[in-house]
């Protein structure tokens, strides 16, 4: 779709118009499967072409009189789903979005069509669209702390032997969530530093205050990142606890049961000992044998190994 810009309002064109119009600002928003047929009249070279097609990162470029950036784009509520990619061309009077289907720009422009956005202007909608795209994404991260913090309680209150699996996810998806937002800020910078002067200095205000959300979301998902290297350090912690508890047990059993083995192993060598006829001989190694298991006990007992 092409779209003009007249009286702050996006009004359906002709993609022939950015040729014949160059006094008029234009919006175009297509598919990576149109882009090829149109790069002509949009004065986009093989080079940028093929970069924007085959790119698989995050990144702002700066060329004479164009600037270009690609985004990889994370579902911010199932981070490690498939990110989505959304390509920009900005020039002096024309504005080109590329995207296989994208919620945000779609619901961008159609504010600009309604007249919702007031003073636009390609620097404006070029905001609004980086604006929306992280609007809600401290809301998100809230969540994800939440779920740390759940995981946390959850690790010193029950025996749920999926901690380790959940750690592992939650180290992913902040992982993922950190590349992005270092690649946006840097992107961010780039747009605040306006080399080809392409933006409106009245929006490069606007485009600073970007830059700090993005920053503190940044700083946001190393903090979570960290709280999650405590949790995990917790759970180690706590297998090592169960390990020490369970080699404890293996000791008392171990030392009750070794004064027994070594009555065992002496009555059973092949000799004639006199307590063999003695009538009370069996009584009194019965009665030897409790007595160990019960001063071992009792000393257990009073160690707290039991």
């Amino acid at each position: 779709m092409v779209y003009v810009l007249e009286n702050d309002i996006l009004q359906s064109d002709k993609m022939e118009s950015i040729t014949t119009n160059n006094n008029k600002l234009f919006v175009v928003v297509i598919k990576f499967d149109e882009l090829k047929s149109v790069s002509g009249i949009l004065n986009i070279n093989e080079k940028l072409l093929y970069d924007c097609m085959n790119g698989r990162t995050s990144k702002f470029e700066s060329y004479e009189g164009l600037d270009y950036i690609s985004l990889k784009i994370p579902t911010i509520n199932n981070v490690l789903k498939q990110s989505k990619k959304v390509s920009m061309f900005l020039q002096k009077n024309v504005l080109v979005f590329i995207s296989d289907g994208n919620d945000i720009l779609e619901e961008v422009i159609s504010k600009s069509k309604t007249g919702e956005i007031k003073g636009l202007n390609l620097s404006k909608l070029l905001y609004a669209f980086f604006d929306k795209l992280t609007f809600e994404d401290t809301y998100h991260i809230e969540e994800l702390e939440y779920e740390i913090a759940a995981l946390e309680e959850g690790l010193m209150t029950s025996k749920n032997d999926n901690y380790l699996k959940k750690i592992i996810m939650l180290r992913k998806k902040l992982l993922k969530l950190k590349r992005y937002y270092e690649r946006l800020l840097n992107i961010a910078e780039s747009i605040e530093e306006n080399d080809n002067g392409l933006i409106d200095k009245k929006i490069i205000r606007y485009f600073r205050m970007f830059t700090n959300r993005i920053n503190r979301l940044y700083q946001n998902v190393n903090n979570l990142r960290d709280y999650v290297t405590q949790v995990r350090e917790a759970y180690q912690a706590q297998v090592d606890i169960n390990q020490n508890q369970l080699m404890r047990l293996f000791t008392v059993v171990t030392t009750i049961f070794l004064p027994l083995t070594l009555i065992v192993g002496w009555y059973g060598m092949n000799f004639n000992m006199p307590e063999y006829g003695w009538s009370y001989g069996y009584p009194f190694v019965i009665s030897i044998s409790v007595s160990v298991v019960v001063l071992c006990g009792v000393w257990f007992k009073k160690n707290k190994w039991l």
